[in-house]
Order: structure tokens, then sequence, then C-alpha cells
């Protein structure tokens, strides 16, 4: 038998298996519940990153208008 065949295979069982087995010992709202807590911390951990990403554009912008900022202060003091 080839393994490159079986290799997939295996990784398919072993996931069967071990839904399985949460499904035996948890019951099916409690495997339902896990796996709705994992998908909430994925979307939790992407709006996290858009975040900081955010947050570095906006501080990259903000230091950018500082400089125009103070170079209008400079160019008419007293207004």
């Amino acid at each position: 038998m080839d393994p490159s065949t079986t290799t997939p295979l295996l990784g398919f069982y072993i996931t069967i298996i071990i839904l399985g087995l949460m499904v035996a010992y948890a019951g099916l709202e409690g495997t339902m519940r896990v796996f709705t807590y994992l998908d909430l911390e994925l979307r939790h951990f992407f709006i996290r990153m858009q975040m900081k990403v955010l947050g570095w554009k906006l501080k990259r912008q903000l230091i950018k208008d500082t400089k125009s900022y103070e170079k209008f202060l400079k160019d008419y003091p007293n207004e």
C-alpha cells in the first residue's frame, strides 16, 4: 500500500475518533459549546489584530499631522 494515500485517511480517521470521543464524554451540547467557544476566540483574535494594525496606522497619521500643525503654528503664531 502506498504511504502517500494512507496518510490523509489516517488524519481523517483520527479526527472522527476525537469528535466521537468528545460527543461520548460531554454530549452533543457540550461538544457544540466547545466549537462555539473556539469560533468566538478565533474571531476575537482577528479583531484584536485589526485593531493593532489600525492603531499603528493612526499613530503614523497623527505623527504626520503633528508636524504639519507645528508648521502651521510657526507660520501663524497668534491665530
